[in-house]
């Protein structure tokens, strides 16, 4: 990592400096705040930055370098040098003297912080552009265990997610057609809602001990075929998509498939070009779409 120190006491930032080229970072010295502004170059990883700075006003630095993790090293515990820092943007901040070894404790918890938060924002931005068109009821049922009945895994995917989130509850992902799935459920903390789809993949001999294994537990399921009596006693939510995605190994009946194609195609094509490529005359399209209740917006 490259890291950026602004210290006045010289020998100690030349220590502090040394030590760190040891473990591996790179290291850039300043003893005043303006030269530490006006004369670096390039980005930090991580900036050290004492607050007992002779004279100087070192919160341009936390400004300057707000993006970047910033630990503070002092010499006293105040609310000029700790409280007031914390609170303008600074991340922590270590008592001097100290262990070079805590100091690299810190900068590296920081850092591997720093990479999850940036792994966690690209996540929650990819799965909020995947369920973004998702309808979901406006009143969540969180009576769990739950089986939730979908004719689209991502409406399934997105109730879990917002129940999750709506309960303030981590999720723990547990697919059912991974067979360690139940045997991790065993062990699971109580904290945890354990979302376990793909009901369907069970064998009739595998439903009933899976739903033994989930009573009184904290459990969404979710299938994509419908059942009956093999999910007697479990409170169900049916969630019904019209626009649902084929995966590219489904099946579809010729209802299915025209349905499908209306649905997604009808405001790009024209409807004499769409009846063409679906292979139907303009008034078999006019009836297809009474009959799957379609309406075409103008």
């Amino acid at each position: 990592m490259r890291i950026l120190i602004i210290e006045d006491e010289i020998y100690l930032a030349q220590s502090i400096a040394g030590k760190l080229i040891d473990f591996g970072h790179e290291c850039d010295i300043y003893a005043t705040v303006n030269d530490a502004l006006n004369e670096n170059s390039g980005r930090y990883d991580v900036i050290l930055l004492s607050t007992n700075l002779s004279g100087q006003d070192f919160y341009p630095v936390i400004q300057s370098f707000a993006n970047e993790i910033i630990l503070l090293m002092v010499s006293y515990i105040s609310n000029d040098t700790v409280t007031d820092p914390l609170k303008a943007g600074a991340h922590d901040y270590i008592q001097k003297p100290f262990m070079i070894e805590e100091l690299i404790r810190k900068i590296n918890h920081y850092h591997d912080f720093r990479k999850l938060q940036k792994r966690c924002a690209f996540y929650e931005e990819y799965l909020d552009h995947q369920l973004k068109n998702i309808q979901l009821p406006d009143s969540l049922l969180s009576s769990l265990p739950l089986m939730v009945k979908t004719n689209y895994q991502k409406q399934a995917d997105a109730y879990a997610f917002k129940l999750a989130e709506e309960l303030e509850r981590p999720l723990k992902y547990l697919p059912l057609g991974d067979s360690s799935s139940l045997e991790a459920l065993k062990t699971l903390d109580d904290d945890y809602i354990a979302y376990m789809p793909e009901f369907q993949t069970l064998k009739k001999s595998e439903r009933e001990a899976f739903l033994e294994a989930i009573a009184g537990r904290d459990v969404i399921t979710s299938t994509t075929e419908k059942f009956e009596d093999e999910v007697a006693g479990l409170k169900t939510l049916e969630l019904v998509s019209e626009h649902k995605i084929f995966d590219r190994t489904e099946i579809l009946t010729i209802d299915d498939y025209v349905k499908f194609i209306i649905h997604n195609y009808q405001s790009k094509f024209p409807d004499t070009e769409l009846s063409k490529k679906l292979g139907i005359s303009r008034k078999s399209l006019w009836e297809k779409r009474k009959k799957y209740g379609i309406f075409k917006k103008k």
